[in-house]
């Protein structure tokens, strides 16, 4: 007898969330289960219930899926700092993934994996496009607002199921599988947890991804933070799922389980419902992990309920009650998404400095010379959708002025590749070596350098880029652990319109050799070699076995540029990145310089004209002080997507194409530093330790967080705190006036910080509490208003382990960056004073107060971390215990020892202090010692002595 649907519980919108997912995972046997565990969920056919598919790419577009509305960079839409902007852009991005899903369910799911909210610590991460900001507070209502737009305004309903990327302490790309995320509990607890808390919170992310990386060296897929934390901070079910392979690692390059089953069981155990990998794996892991014990059907079942309860909501089983099921392909690329993208493109512009030369005027301006490798192209990502058109700067500027006013050259040198047997020639297949006397325009090459000794080469008559024939495919994610092109060699070829893909194959290094150079090919990492035939393939492993080429240097691009330069009345500068090369996923920046000959063509260009403007697109920040010092504008903006052109061109003349003033409105959510050396190692990730990132940094920044000019002016006036001194549970109100000051209407952010004047522990010398966006006619006054509750005014507590609103006087200021206070004031919070650590009390390592030389590692018992030392030297403290007579032992818990090795408690000082203990530390366990009668309040030293010590804690007794 068939079952009537009106009676079938998990089809029933009526029926609660919960008793619908308990339903359909009653029905479901065992088999099936496992078989949900999976990116690729397989359909259910005796209960009618189709395939489902996580990882549909929405960062900044619908990716990877053909033609899509095409929005700036992640790190661009947050410079907007609008969340009603990204709030936007994330509904047309989901509206456009639920068309696409219509007309295609099986290769497009409606779980999205957006946005990403790590932080933007180090602005050498080569994913540095994809966050949002260096803030935790900004990114944790940018990625609110843009997950509210994916998941849609309807209660019960998703559009799609946003999934934060990746949990957690993500900022470097290399060695991203293997690297430890050193993370001491205020910067856990104050910096990374934040940022994914508020949209989760939200109920507007309702998924999230762990990270490659490990944590204080647990793998981020075992983390306990995902069930302890994380599903905490809301009722309904969060689904958790795994990067590419990243489950496999665990018994793969990680090594921390001898095979997969045990690495699948232990990280279902801990909170992962999905795995992301293309075959069968997961289902024979899980099976046997089953067999074995390693798991039972309950822990599949807590899984399966996560994954069905985001099913459930986004209408799959009821699908004549989806709000979304009537949204056809007719929204891709339809007028009100242009319309945004043009919006979102000039929202994302940073004037970064001006002397009065900007806004350009277009009816004295005069010839403008576009000059530069970005001016005429744009660029796409990893993350990118297809863009069904682009807008350069250079077809902007020329729809403004006439194609006539505006100049162009790219700024690059054009080359023939010569060998002993001749020229390397391009046209129909795979490129050839020929003898000549002369040089056909087929042997001419462009060459476009970008940086670290990367370049790609443009054929001149064909237009396409050089690569190599392909030896595979990866898959439809792009994620293959492929080993390339293999020990095989490839013919060269020049069929490519860019550097694009996963596996990027169309760039090359030139390396001295003898009397000219060797070509090798980066991503094979093979040489060029010319054969007798005539055709050229990647056929040598070293230098001394490639093909020796000289470069004719045909065109100078830098002394062309600077010729143009000089016949313009203003010259746009167009530099940046390709963001596929030199700093992308699986690859940090080594430094922040300009790519390649780019620095050299900004001097020649501005000694040849100085009314030089440089428009700087990159997806990340560049050590540009000369440019700064120098040039009497510069604008900077991430990669802008398909308005990109528009975007830039609105802003330079200062009014959009209908003649509506347009007023600079980025502003930098992220650090600009002089120099790299002013930044910690890439994988130091204790921000507060190393005075990292806006909030503790102690130079002078080159552009600091929140800078972003305006062509007005605005001045600050009458700041307000509805009180002065207010309880822990209390809150005020901060008002300030704000008034344009200047003679065109404007835009500003006003922002609001704060700083602890006096603690217990080292506080940031500036934090973000809040903003607001200002319209403003000339002479106009506004009145700006923020809340700001004590609570807000916490932190992390290493002493108790728990949030503290201390007893303190706090700075409240309001200004246009961080760096640019405008009026301050003070509050009294009347919180509470953190009382002297006991000696009575365990002693975790990991809540030092400070520390030297050591790592923190996992350990699988209470605590779970511990510190491990790296030299001798290392040390770490704990402030203020206040110790009383009865105390005469100290016991410290090793997690590993070494013969002949001690640890030495010392009180005060780690070099001069007085000496309290000397302990062994040759094996694992607790070693002990008496201590002298001792009284008052002292810092206490653990001191390793020797490298390779874990402790895990110390304790005193009577």
């Amino acid at each position: 007898m068939t079952e009537s649907p009106s009676r079938i519980v998990f089809r029933d919108p009526q029926q609660k969330l919960a008793a619908r997912v308990s339903d359909l995972l009653g029905r479901l046997d065992l088999a099936e289960k496992i078989a949900l565990l999976h990116q690729h969920q397989a359909a259910v056919p005796r209960l009618g219930i189709g395939s489902f598919r996580t990882g549909t790419e929405a960062l900044h577009g619908v990716a990877w899926l053909g033609t899509a509305s095409a929005f700036p960079q992640a790190v661009g839409l947050a410079t907007s700092w609008d969340p009603d902007l990204l709030r936007r852009v994330g509904t047309a991005v989901g509206t456009e993934v639920r068309a696409m899903h219509h007309r295609d369910p099986e290769k497009v799911g409606l779980n999205v994996w957006a946005p990403v909210v790590n932080l933007l610590r180090d602005p050498r991460w080569g994913r540095n496009e994809e966050g949002y900001a260096e803030d935790p507070w900004l990114t944790g209502v940018l990625s609110t607002a843009y997950s509210e737009g994916l998941r849609g305004d309807d209660p019960r309903r998703l559009r799609t199921a946003p999934t934060l990327k990746h949990f957690l302490a993500y900022n470097n790309e290399t060695d991203r599988c293997l690297t430890s995320s050193n993370m001491p509990p205020r910067v856990l607890h104050e910096y990374e947890l934040p940022a994914f808390r508020p949209a989760i919170a939200a109920g507007a992310a309702v998924a999230v991804m762990a990270s490659y990386n490990l944590i204080n060296g647990r793998p981020t897929h075992l983390s306990p933070l995902i069930n302890e934390v994380l599903r905490g901070w809301c009722e309904d079910d969060v689904m958790v799922v795994g990067d590419a392979y990243a489950v496999q690692n665990l018994a793969g390059d990680q090594q921390i389980f001898d095979d997969h089953p045990a690495g699948f069981a232990a990280a279902l155990r801990v909170g992962i419902d999905c795995v992301t990998e293309p075959g069968p794996l997961s289902e024979r892991s899980f099976a046997t992990a089953l067999e074995r014990g390693l798991i039972t059907e309950s822990d599949v079942d807590a899984a399966v309920r996560h994954i069905l309860s985001v099913r459930v909501r986004l209408g799959e089983f009821n699908p004549d009650e989806d709000p979304y099921r009537n949204i056809g392909p007719e929204v891709i690329d339809c007028p009100e998404h242009r319309a945004l993208a043009r919006e979102a493109a000039r929202a994302s512009v940073v004037l970064l400095g001006n002397d009065g030369i900007l806004p350009l005027d277009p009816a004295v301006v005069g010839r403008v010379a576009v000059i530069g490798p970005l001016g005429d192209t744009t660029f796409d990502d990893w993350y990118s959708g297809t863009p069904p058109y682009r807008r350069t700067l250079r077809a902007a500027l020329a729809d403004r002025l006439g194609t006539d006013a505006v100049l162009f050259h790219e700024g690059v040198d054009r080359v023939a590749l010569r060998c002993a047997s001749g020229l390397l020639v391009a046209g129909d297949g795979p490129l050839r070596v020929r003898a000549a006397d002369d040089i056909p325009d087929a042997a001419l090459f462009d060459v476009f350098d970008w940086g670290e000794e990367t370049i790609s080469l443009r054929s001149v008559p064909t237009r396409t880029r050089t690569t190599v024939t392909e030896a595979g495919t990866a898959t439809g994610g792009g994620f293959v652990g492929a080993e390339g092109l293999g020990p095989e060699s490839h013919l060269l070829v020049s069929d490519r319109p860019g550097p694009h893909g996963w596996e990027v194959r169309e760039t090359f290094r030139l390396e001295p050799a003898d009397d000219g150079v060797a070509i090798r090919h980066v991503q094979s990492r093979r040489y060029l070699v010319a054969g007798e035939d005539g055709l050229v393939r990647t056929a040598a492993e070293t230098a001394a076995d490639a093909t020796v080429f000289t470069v004719d240097l045909l065109v100078d691009g830098v002394a062309g540029a600077a010729a143009l330069a000089a016949e313009a009345d203003v010259v746009v500068l167009a530099l940046g990145n390709h963001p596929l090369v030199a700093g992308r996923e699986t690859e940090d920046r080594r430094d922040l310089n300009l790519p390649g000959t780019q620095d050299a063509l900004l001097h020649a260009v501005h000694a040849a004209n100085p009314r030089t403007v440089l428009a700087l697109t990159s997806s990340y920040p560049y050590a540009i002080g000369w440019a700064r010092n120098h040039l009497p504008a510069l604008l900077w903006s991430a990669h802008g997507g398909q308005e990109h052109g528009t975007g830039l061109a609105d802003v330079l003349f200062g009014t959009d194409r209908t003649g509506a003033p347009v007023d600079p409105a980025g502003r930098l959510t992220q650090t600009w530093y002089t120099d790299a050396a002013e930044l910690p190692e890439l994988l130091d990730y204790d921000i507060i330790a190393s005075d990292a990132t806006y909030l503790y940094f102690r130079g002078t920044p080159l552009f600091p967080f929140g800078h972003g000019l305006s062509y007005t002016r605005f001045a600050y006036e009458n700041l307000h705190v509805t009180a002065d001194t207010i309880d822990p549970d209390g809150e005020v109100t901060v008002s300030v006036d704000v008034i344009n000051v200047g003679d065109r209407p404007g835009v500003e952010i006003v922002q609001f910080y704060t700083r602890q004047q006096s603690s217990r522990v080292k506080q940031p010398l500036r934090r973000l509490r809040g903003h607001r966006h200002v319209r403003l006619a000339p002479g106009e006054r506004s009145t700006v208003e923020l809340l700001l509750p004590a609570a807000d005014l916490a932190f992390w507590d290493v002493t108790r382990s728990r949030w503290v609103i201390e007893d303190a006087t706090h700075t409240l200021a309001v200004g246009s960056s961080s760096a640019d206070w405008r009026r301050t004031t003070t509050l009294r919070v009347r919180g509470e004073s953190i009382p002297a650590r006991s000696p009575r009390s365990v002693l975790r390592m990991i809540d030092n107060d400070g520390y030297a030389g050591t790592t923190p590692v996992s350990i699988p018992t209470d605590p779970g971390e511990a510190l491990r030392s790296e030299d001798a030297t290392a040390w770490a403290v704990f402030d203020d215990i206040d110790f009383d007579r009865a105390v005469s032992r100290v016991t410290v818990r090793l997690a590993t020892g070494d013969s002949g090795a001690t640890i030495v408690l010392r009180l005060d000082d780690p070099l001069t202090g007085e000496i309290l203990a000397t302990l062994p530390a040759e094996a694992p366990g607790e070693t002990t010692a008496p201590i002298p009668p001792l009284t008052g309040k002292h810092a206490l030293f653990v001191l390793f002595g020797h490298p390779g010590l874990t402790v895990t804690s110390l304790s005193f007794t009577d």
